[in-house]
């Protein structure tokens, strides 16, 4: 069943610019889905467009088969998570409190978190490894630290759908694949649907039910990594001179820069 049908969805900022151009594909419950294309091919947009942060200028978005327009903000927030690129905070609040700021959607008029909101809290942040900076202020932690907290906060809504506008930036490589590893299992195993937006072309083949490639705005190619990731099609899609062989355990589509 499809979680997120898209159609015909065009965006722009400015008149006569378009960022999305007729972009049409639907994402089916428990699939993990990577957005990937060149800077300014309209990834990081797509994924606000899908949290009703932006309205599409054309087209339809349903969320399990009702209009996202005819969603309450508390109702969508339950339903899809979003971790987005920028997340400034000029507060210092602790990494227990910002986890915790993910069950507000589930907060029904209380006050305080319940003793099940802070159980859940801690629960993710063994996941995402930051468990012991619980007591450590946001303001104080480097980015990637950063990073695994608010990734958490996410999954601490326990939406049916996560949204991640480059998950694993600033993470070390252990990290990345940890992150990864973790949103792969949760896809499979949970039946959580992931839409993510990366850069690397080879996490994105080894973790990915299938790879959506944006250029320019329109949906350049969209299937399983191995059918995308052909060597001409990022020629092309990326202007980069590349080998695509496959991994030497995995046998996904392996992505080596030429020069």
């Amino acid at each position: 069943m499809s979680v997120l049908t898209i159609n015909n969805v065009s965006f722009s900022y400015l008149a006569d610019v378009p960022t999305l151009r007729n972009v049409s594909f639907s994402v089916q419950r428990g699939e993990f889905l990577t957005l990937v294309g060149p800077n300014g091919s309209g990834k990081s947009t797509l994924l606000k467009l899908l949290d009703r942060i932006y309205l599409p200028l054309e087209g339809t978005i349903q969320l399990e088969g009702r209009p996202l327009p005819s969603y309450t903000r508390t109702d969508l927030a339950r339903t899809i998570a979003f971790v987005p690129q920028e997340r400034e905070t000029q507060f210092p609040f602790t990494v227990e409190e910002i986890v915790l700021m993910g069950r507000a959607p589930h907060a029904d008029g209380h006050l305080f978190e319940s003793p099940h909101d802070r159980e859940i809290a801690r629960r993710m942040m063994d996941l995402t490894d930051i468990r012991h900076l619980a007591d450590h202020t946001i303001t104080n932690l480097s980015g990637g630290e950063r990073q695994r907290a608010f990734i958490a906060r996410a999954l601490a809504q326990q939406a049916p759908v996560i949204l991640l506008d480059e998950p694993t930036a600033y993470l070390d490589i252990a990290h990345q694949v940890e992150i990864f590893r973790l949103l792969r299992s949760l896809s499979t195993d949970s039946g959580l649907t992931v839409i993510s937006v990366s850069h690397d072309l080879n996490l994105a083949a080894m973790h990915s039910d299938r790879i959506a490639m944006l250029q320019a705005g329109t949906l350049a190619a969209l299937g399983a990594p191995a059918d995308v990731l052909t060597a001409d099609r990022i020629r092309t899609v990326f202007k980069a001179d590349v080998l695509v062989d496959r991994h030497p355990k995995l046998d996904s589509p392996r992505v080596t820069v030429l020069r």
